[in-house]
């Protein structure tokens, strides 16, 4: 084994471990573009944008060359009664970029953090405005994060089994797929009037890359809006571009009172995420000493971070990446027709750069299908870093990825249907 392997195996704890998968550790060297290189030669093309931060390619020059500048003049500075540049203009861009309303940038370190602070900020500006309890809502099948208030708005299963004695009440929705599913979502919203409600839009990502379409989400939201309920988009998985517009929220007209970004906001070069609101949360806020928003990391809006998002924006503009991006979800399109033709594969969905489907198995669709350490096994022995969720199988790109890269993968997906 692997001098470093062992060491890993004797000090390090990784997310998400089981004990069975530890004689599948790589070692990653490098990374260029697509491609994540291991220290036993392997060269994969990083299907997953590696856990779906990785947005303009790896060890972009860019992204380098502006964290770099920036390390040089200012690393780190507290940010209460300070600012700087970096998070200003970042600020800036984003208020410019996303949907109508939501007019102030809030900085924290994840996605569930994000998550986090929108929940705390929605709940409390519920009380300043009088309502003595709020209901949370959220969907089945959902994901936010790992933290206790995420956990908490997440479905609740095998990520939650262990402290769901110890998280709060959550009124959990099903997205609606007929006339019974409006009337029974519509009748939850008028029972839980004032309440909160946080949604993934379009996908939900960890609970199977499960897809619904621009127009359940507006009449999602507007039932909500009827219903005097606020709307959390949690956008940290698909913003950016990752549905064919920047913000899946733009399928929409309604904006959302609180939107969460992650993951691919500095293109996967560092942690960083935002909580966005409105100007009139804020100056609710602002309004008294009593009002404050207690709430605060120690690298909050680290100009480091703040650097690489800004260069990742500009790489949007530089790159045509949106052009790109229809090009991706061209090659899916074209790559789901072959897959019509498998008697191994069923729901085959897409939105934008992202591609899922599950494989037929006698077990349950779920994360700990035993289908997962077979591709666990067989993906990166041809070549592709692709992790499963259980038997669901997706793809979610660099927007680096190369028409070349993109036919390997599917030749890889369609020769592992083959050892079914």
């Amino acid at each position: 084994m692997n001098e470093l392997i062992e060491k890993d195996l004797q000090y390090v704890w990784h997310p998400f471990s089981q004990k069975e998968d530890d004689d599948l550790m790589l070692v990653a060297d490098h990374a260029k573009g697509s491609k994540v290189y291991t220290t036993d030669g392997r060269e994969l093309i990083d299907i997953v944008s590696s856990w779906w931060v990785n947005m303009h390619g790896h060890s972009h020059p860019y992204i380098a060359q502006k964290i770099y500048e920036q390390a040089l003049q200012m690393e780190q500075v507290i940010f209460a009664a300070f600012t700087h540049k970096p998070a200003v203009e970042l600020s800036e861009r984003i208020v410019k970029l996303t949907p109508d309303g939501l007019d102030r940038v809030f900085f924290s370190d994840n996605g569930s953090t994000a998550v986090e602070v929108a929940l705390k900020m929605a709940i409390q500006l519920r009380k300043i405005q009088g309502y003595k309890q709020v209901q949370v809502l959220a969907l089945h099948n959902s994901y936010h994060g790992d933290t206790f208030g995420a956990m908490a708005v997440g479905e609740r299963g095998i990520f939650t089994a262990y402290h769901q004695d110890m998280l709060f009440d959550v009124y959990y929705l099903t997205v609606p797929e007929d006339e019974e599913g409006w009337l029974a979502f519509e009748a939850a919203c008028k029972a839980n009037k004032g309440g909160v409600f946080i949604y993934e839009p379009l996908v939900q990502g960890a609970g199977g890359m499960l897809m619904y379409s621009p127009a359940t989400l507006q009449k999602m939201q507007q039932i909500c809006r009827n219903n005097d309920i606020l709307l959390i988009a949690d956008e940290v998985m698909t913003g950016f571009g990752r549905t064919g517009k920047m913000f899946a929220s733009e399928y929409s007209p309604i904006s959302p009172d609180f939107m969460c970004l992650s993951k691919g906001l500095t293109g996967g070069a560092m942690p960083m995420s935002l909580t966005l609101c409105s100007n009139d949360t804020y100056e609710l806020f602002k309004a008294s000493k009593d009002r404050v928003f207690y709430h605060g990391h120690s690298y909050t809006a680290n100009p480091l971070a703040c650097a690489a998002a800004l260069a990742s924006l500009d790489l949007f503009e530089m790159e045509n990446t949106m052009q790109k991006i229809a090009q991706i979800a061209e090659w899916h399109r074209v790559f789901a027709k072959r897959l019509t033709s498998s008697a191994k594969v069923k729901n085959i969905r897409r939105q934008g750069i992202i591609l899922a489907f599950d494989i037929i198995s006698e077990e349950e669709t779920g994360y700990l299908n035993s289908l997962r350490r077979k591709v666990l096994e067989f993906f990166p022995n041809n070549g592709v870093l692709l992790r499963p969720l259980g038997n669901t199988l997706y793809l979610l790109p660099p927007y680096s990825l190369t028409e070349e890269e993109h036919g390997l993968v599917c030749d890889v997906i369609l020769r592992f249907l083959c050892t079914l």
